[in-house]
């Protein structure tokens, strides 16, 4: 005679309060970090000068976000101002991304002492803030300074660490029989680089060229200094007209200007985000 034996039902995890209120605070502290200040500058931007005397959170009486884009677009001078911005980050992006994966390429594929050691100088310049006084002085001795060459040159010196730090981690997680199997075909170092290498580098690639153009965007420090009077860029521009009698306390001129010189970046990074999440993790991370 056989007795059954009844298992105990599984029993039900229980929902503790903290299941749902970290990711409820999670959310309420992104909000309050980019949710009030979006707003604030939407809604300032939407005023008139009066309204936007003294920037707060509540609406306009009149929305006049679109007057106020064409009023900035003209007469701040916008266009030649992105097109010296284009003119800078172009050329500065494309030869930081050159030099750097290839520098990155050597230095993942390559192991010893010296190697390790310009690795680390490579990647010092992460955390090491380039002497801006030497910059110019330098620029001047080559005849450089003022010149988009030399702010190209600038941001090639400055971000070159960023690229060389992201690809080369990345490049050790290639399997070298894909180089060899390319050798035996007769393909040269520069076959291999461009046929196999740069294929498999895009995706980290691409976040290393979205967070180049953030910094060389929104950069006005650097630009002042180099090309400042000589060249407009975008916040260099921005600098210069609100602290003239153009945008002299017009807060929703400015606040206009923000927008619109934010939104080529804005919608790069929404449209590129997964391959810009996907390349860190596969890069920085390994």
């Amino acid at each position: 005679m056989s007795i059954a034996i009844r298992k105990p039902a599984p029993r039900r995890a229980r929902r503790t309060p903290s299941r749902w209120l970290q990711p409820a605070a999670a959310i309420l502290v992104a909000v309050l970090l980019l949710g009030i200040p979006f707003w604030l500058v939407i809604v300032t931007a939407s005023k008139d000068q009066a309204e936007a005397l003294n920037p707060n959170l509540s609406l306009p009486s009149t929305w006049r976000l679109f007057e106020n884009f064409a009023t900035v677009f003209v007469d701040g001078r916008m266009w030649p101002a992105f097109l010296g911005s284009l003119l800078v980050m172009v050329p500065a992006v494309l030869g930081v991304l050159i030099l750097g994966s290839m520098a990155a390429w050597i230095l993942g594929r390559r192991s010893s002492r010296l190697l390790a050691v310009l690795y680390a100088l490579a990647i010092s310049g992460i955390v090491l803030p380039p002497a801006v006084v030497t910059i110019v002085l330098l620029l001047r001795q080559l005849g450089l300074a003022g010149t988009p060459v030399g702010m190209v040159g600038v941001y090639m010196g400055m971000y070159l660490a960023t690229v060389i730090f992201f690809v080369t981690g990345f490049v050790r997680t290639i399997p070298p029989e894909l180089e060899e199997a390319a050798r035996v075909d007769g393909a040269g170092p520069v076959r291999v680089f461009i046929t196999i290498i740069l294929p498999l580098l895009m995706p980290v690639l691409a976040t290393a060229t979205i967070l180049i153009c953030l910094y060389i965007w929104n950069d006005v420090f650097y630009a002042l200094f180099v090309i400042g009077g000589r060249l407009d860029t975008l916040p260099l521009n921005l600098y210069q007209v609100a602290s003239s009698g153009l945008y002299l306390q017009n807060w929703h001129l400015i606040f206009a200007y923000i927008i619109l010189m934010s939104l080529p970046l804005l919608i790069t990074f929404i449209v590129a985000q997964r391959k810009i999440i996907s390349g860190i993790t596969s890069g920085a991370v390994k």
